[in-house]
């Protein structure tokens, strides 16, 4: 076991000179987890912005004003005022992505207490800002219309909704965005540097150096998983630290120590998947072509992109057993509900089974590519 031990340490003082001589893994690094994680977080949003809006206004009365002067920034741009005639050709050009029509006699029949609606078109292409917008349009004409009869919203309710938003109060879609960020690049970068490195031991001709050496398949591919999980471990942590916490100004509820656990059991087991790919494809090409496959719908599929219980049924029982959806579900607890040991400890326990198998597998594959080598 001592002698295991030292070969593996040994191994992983070769990978470490490797990996830091090697600039261009050394870059991806560094943007990956800086530059991608603070772009995206800023760039994306599920939040409705800068709206475009255009208003039919044939009632031309102070409701209705009090209704246009309502959409302001930073959610509506400044609404223009249109004629009938040219809603369907604003439309198809998409130069706005609502169109309010307030019909004649709509202040008379508010304030007489008739039936009395608007008319809002959204422009669906736009599918987040329509649906979201649409819900933030209803609600601002709905204020202003209670206010104009000095009617608090809730006076027509047997009781009054108290609604309380925990961990992102002011729901900014970058608190989010940029976690999830740095969680979904750990599981690209821990894929391409493990299978980098076992892809270079072939190309450079170094793995019949390896051979000869009086070392096993299972010290030779865990040296890479230690080396390459500790340094996107430590990366990691910078990234949460200097690009959301500092930058982005996203508080990290949660235990550091704990993520990092989770952080290295889950890169133990998509390192071990990065072998197994590593082993498949002869060239760095083709392995890049495996992994973004994997990657991708792996993502996807995760929870991160749409929340789980969207999806159809079949799917959520599979992607509940993949490391990705596991490791987003433990990345959300720990760092934005400030969970304990005694909540993920299933994740984590499922999480180390799958990278076991994952690593079963991933020796039984290095040796068949050893032997065949030799």
């Amino acid at each position: 076991m001592l002698r295991w031990l030292k070969n593996v340490w040994i191994l992983s003082l070769k990978e470490l000179k490797s990996l830091f001589n090697d600039v261009i893994l050394m870059g991806l690094i560094v943007v990956f987890l800086s530059v991608a994680v603070y772009t995206v977080s800023k760039g994306i949003t599920t939040e409705v912005r800068n709206a475009s809006v255009a208003i039919i206004d044939e009632d031309r009365s102070q409701l209705s004003f009090r209704i246009r002067d309502a959409l302001q920034a930073p959610y509506f741009k400044q609404p223009a005022i249109i004629s009938p005639d040219q809603i369907d050709q604003a439309m198809d050009k998409s130069n706005y992505v609502f169109v309010i029509t307030i019909p004649a006699n709509f202040e008379r029949d508010v304030s007489a207490n008739r039936q009395a609606s608007i008319q809002v078109l959204a422009d669906a292409t736009a599918v987040t800002q329509a649906g979201v917008g649409t819900t933030y349009l209803n609600q601002i004409i709905q204020n202003e219309v209670n206010a104009f009869k000095h009617q608090s919203p809730t006076d027509m309710l047997p009781l009054t909704p108290m609604v309380r938003v925990f961990f992102n109060p002011n729901t900014q879609t970058h608190w989010y965005t940029g976690m999830a960020q740095v969680l979904n690049n750990i599981t690209l970068l821990a894929m391409i540097l493990v299978g980098a490195a076992v892809i270079r031991e072939k190309e450079h001709g170094t793995i019949e150096h390896l051979l000869v050496m009086p070392v096993h398949a299972s010290e030779i591919a865990m040296s890479k998983i230690l080396t390459n999980g500790l340094v996107i471990t430590l990366a990691a942590l910078l990234s949460l630290w200097l690009v959301v916490h500092t930058l982005l100004q996203v508080p990290i509820n949660g235990s550091i120590g704990l993520y990092v656990l989770g952080t290295a059991i889950y890169l133990f087991s998509v390192s071990s998947m990065g072998i197994c790919l590593a082993t498949v494809a002869p060239t760095m090409p083709q392995f890049g072509l495996l992994c973004l496959p994997i990657y991708m719908v792996s993502r996807l599929l995760s929870g991160s992109e749409s929340p789980i219980e969207s999806m159809p049924e079949w799917i959520q029982q599979v992607t509940f057993y993949s490391p990705v959806t596991l490791y987003m579900q433990f990345g959300q607890e720990v760092l934005f509900r400030d969970a304990g040991l005694d909540i993920v400890w299933k994740k984590l326990l499922l999480m180390t089974a799958i990278g076991a198998a994952f690593l079963m597998f991933a020796l039984k594959r290095f040796r068949s590519m050893l032997t065949s080598q030799g």
